[in-house]
């Protein structure tokens, strides 16, 4: 069985495409999606039906999520975020509205070997930052295989009873998954990067070979900032886009 594993894809058509086209080599039996469709980018009505189409599909629902669905404030984020929601609020159509407000709340599990989460699974909008908030999160968390998204970052935590090892992920990885071992895993963000690299992330579960692996790809970066810009959003949020940041 592979699982295809999307995360905070943030309205960035451009980069959605691209990690569609990659991970088609890979003939993923279903998809997972782990939150925030939309917020920053630029083409959320696209990216959502882009998604609706897919099948099979597991999805979780995203703080941004929430917020363009109304089912949430915006009072935590900063300005360029709140002003992205609000956007993103009046840019959605009624259906696609309503497809984010139908997104399920995290933890879902899925199988008998993963479960999947936006922030955690002891709270949907926490964050991952460090080995602390790690170890909280796979203490939580019902399966062997923990997959999450949120921080933009991809990262692994493996624990067999002490941490074999916890960090960031760079570039193309492929981790073994020991079955005396429990893994929580990052794929890191298809729309907005925040590790230094600018490229779309996503990542592939084969649960016949016990491996997570994760992809990183070129998309055409100055095509979603261009959308961005001429949608009126603020320039920082397509200057980031640039430096992965």
């Amino acid at each position: 069985m592979r699982y295809l594993v999307l995360s905070d894809i943030h309205a960035n058509s451009d980069a959605l495409d691209s990690v569609l086209a990659d991970a088609a080599r890979h003939r993923a039996d279903h998809i997972l999606l782990l939150g925030d469709l939309v917020g920053y980018g630029a083409d959320p009505n696209g990216v959502i039906d882009r998604l609706a189409a897919l099948t099979p599909v597991t999805a979780v629902r995203g703080n941004h999520d929430k917020v363009a669905a109304a089912l949430d404030d915006a009072e935590g984020f900063n300005v360029a975020a709140k002003h992205s929601a609000q956007w993103t609020f009046d840019t959605l159509t009624e259906p696609h509205r309503a497809f984010l407000a139908a997104l399920p709340q995290g933890p879902l599990l899925v199988g008998d070997e993963i479960e999947c989460c936006h922030g955690t699974p002891f709270d949907e909008d926490a964050y991952v930052f460090d080995e602390m908030d790690a170890m909280y999160s796979l203490n939580a968390s019902r399966r062997n295989l923990c997959l999450y998204g949120h921080t933009h970052s991809p990262a692994v935590l493996a624990f067999d009873g002490s941490v074999l090892d916890y960090g960031p992920v760079k570039g193309d990885q492929t981790i073994l998954l020991r079955k005396d071992s429990r893994y929580l895993v990052n794929v890191g963000a298809v729309g907005q990067p925040r590790d230094g690299d600018p490229r779309a992330a996503y990542g592939l579960v084969d649960l016949d070979r016990r491996e997570v692996s994760i992809y990183r790809v070129t998309y055409p970066v100055e095509q979603a900032q261009q959308r961005i810009l001429d949608a009126g959003l603020p320039d920082v949020l397509a200057q980031r886009l640039r430096l992965g940041r």
